[in-house]
């Protein structure tokens, strides 16, 4: 059967499952809509929480990264681990307690202050738009190759898929459709990887695999070693960023996990704070089968890449080099008129963003309008398009490359959707219900945050068009801004009875605008790599603006009143381990 017939019906099957889940499950009420009527069970808890977290970024970007950065890429793979484990044994179970749907919620009332509430809806409302302009771009990429569509109605598709059951579901039918998400996602993820596994390895088990030997007797890790340095890249296991940068990378995204919006309110959805802990236990389970295999999936499409590609002529690399090339995610110029494709180290285009004209090359290939010609390396392959590529440049089975679609599609769709609820009700029940228009109806409160919902998507659309960068970088970004403007706000609301208004809202300001703006200058207007502070990139600044936050909010603290004796009570009681602390909108 053809491989874009078997894409449209496995696509298709699970779309129609999704939907129907969301219409099966829709919400009736605000608490539905937020908390999904705090009733879901740990289990299925747990499985949602783990198709939220592992967005496009896990699915098909981390291991991506890995793949082009080896060592250095596996500060992605301990900050997000790291940072999960934080978040549900050192946050989740306080939030639950202290009963309230949202973090804005959370620091209103926690630093008694509207003030203080408006400053996290912000914060709230920039990190989510930062995280889901990369689920959007994961969308266009999935659709553009396997649809044969342009990347851009790619993007639209899916912008018309979450809203769908977004603003029909709320978090009742994002629950739900997640749980249906998870299990086509890491279905999706594990089959090609066993299949690679058993061809190069002969073992079953990926996470063994990566380690094993290949069929010529040598080792994948020593192979792969060898293929990099031969065409000029640093050797795969070693080490090549500053390591002051793969301490604060790997430090923002573990903080900033501790301040994701999306995935604390996950911990609001079951009946009892033991629940929520039991429920983080079983969603670390079901992250780590992802996360376990993602290096091993990196090494064998790395592998497969050079050895397919590398010093080829045009017209023996197989069919799906040329599918790609036409997604404007993979380009090729033949530089020195020899018909080969010359991969090897440096930048094969002066920028990010490949330009093709309409011209076809003497070799057959599009031409690229904004190539290098100062680099030898003539090969230009986003990262984003190693996983779903993996399964095609292996040759293995059509119905495996469209699972893989499907499963990349689930994992950007579900956090996605997850992001849109953040924003949703930060706007409805932070903004409209809590500062704007504290009478307004239930009803009325659920109609703003389903058109909240609905504009915010199309917003995520239009920038899920036009990326700044690769998705990880952007979602690393997201969990930088968060890692600078919400963990010390939670984590001294938490733990410090003397941490007041004054203290919390000069430090998410301080830490907000310090990190978002060093991100913009080095990615949007002219800032260099030999610029950075003490070596530290974009991805990790998150580290060092959390640390001027902290600071701040201390000093200031420590120079203004303390906050009211009642405040320092409800401190000193969602920390004692007794009770359910139910969920309330009040």
């Amino acid at each position: 059967m053809d491989l874009q017939l078997l894409t449209f019906i496995i696509v298709g099957i699970t779309f129609t499952l999704y939907i129907g889940v969301a219409i099966w499950s829709r919400a009736g009420s605000t608490k539905e809509f937020y908390v999904a009527g705090g009733g879901v069970s740990p289990l299925a808890n747990g499985m949602a929480t783990a198709a939220d977290w592992m967005s496009a970024a896990s699915f098909i970007s981390m291991a991506g990264l890995i793949s082009f950065m080896g060592f250095d890429g596996a500060q992605y793979l301990m900050g997000w681990t790291g940072g999960y484990v934080l978040l549900a044994l050192l946050l989740a179970p306080y939030l639950r307690k202290f009963g309230k749907f949202t973090v804005p919620d959370f620091i209103g009332d926690r630093y008694y202050s509207n003030t203080a509430r408006l400053v996290a809806v912000i914060c709230a409302l920039f990190v989510s738009f930062t995280y889901v302009v990369g689920q959007m771009k994961g969308v266009g990429i999935a659709f553009a190759r396997f649809l044969d569509i342009p990347f851009e109605q790619g993007v639209i598709i899916g912008v018309g898929i979450v809203f769908f059951y977004a603003v029909l579901g709320g978090m009742k039918g994002i629950t739900y459709t997640q749980v249906a998400q998870y299990c086509v996602l890491i279905f999706a993820y594990m089959v090609p990887a066993i299949f690679i596994s058993m061809i190069m390895v002969d073992n079953p088990i990926p996470q063994l695999g990566f380690g094993g030997k290949l069929q010529d007797g040598t080792y994948l890790l020593d192979k792969l070693d060898k293929l990099h340095t031969d065409l000029g890249f640093k050797a795969y296991t070693v080490a090549n960023k500053p390591t002051i940068d793969l301490f604060f990378v790997t430090a923002a995204l573990m903080l900033g996990t501790a301040g994701l919006p999306h995935v604390i309110v996950r911990f609001f959805t079951v009946p009892k704070v033991r629940d929520a802990r039991i429920s983080a236990g079983w969603a670390l389970v079901f992250i780590a089968i992802l996360y376990t295999t993602a290096p091993a999936v990196a090494a064998f499409a790395r592998t497969n890449l050079i050895n397919t590609v590398s010093n080829r002529s045009y017209q023996e690399v197989p069919q799906w080099f040329k599918n790609w090339e036409n997604t404007d995610l993979l380009a090729w110029s033949d530089k020195n008129n020899d018909g080969k494709i010359q991969y090897q180290s440096g930048n094969a285009l002066t920028d990010i963003k490949p330009v093709f004209s309409d011209q076809k090359g003497n070799s057959g290939q599009r031409m690229v309008t904004n190539g290098n010609p100062e680099s030898d390396n003539e090969l230009y392959v986003d990262r984003d398009i190693i996983v779903l590529a993996n399964p095609e440049i292996a040759q293995l089975p059509g119905w495996v490359i469209a699972l893989v679609v499907a499963g990349g599609l689930a994992a950007a769709l579900s956090t996605a959707a997850g992001l849109l609820l953040v924003i949703s009700t930060s706007v409805s029940h932070d903004l409209f219900k809590k500062l704007i228009m504290p009478q307004i109806s239930e009803k009325g409160e659920l109609n703003a945050a389903r058109i909240s919902a609905g504009i915010a998507v199309v917003v995520a659309g239009y920038f899920g068009m036009n990326p700044p960068d690769y998705v990880a970088a952007l979602v690393a970004f997201a969990f930088g801004l968060a890692a600078a403007s919400f963990f010390p706000a939670i984590i001294l609301g938490i733990f410090s009875k003397k941490m007041n208004k004054e203290g919390a809202i000069t430090g998410m300001i301080v830490g907000l605008v310090f990190t978002a703006t060093y991100i913009l200058y080095f990615k949007f207007w002219g800032g260099t790599p030999d610029q950075y502070w003490f070596g530290i990139s974009p991805e990790g600044i998150g580290t060092l603006g959390m640390i001027f936050n902290f600071i701040i909010s201390l000093v200031v603290s420590k120079f203004t009143s303390a906050p009211p004796e009642s405040v320092q009570q409800v401190v000193e009681n969602i920390r004692i381990p007794r009770g359910a602390g139910k969920a309330s909108s009040h």
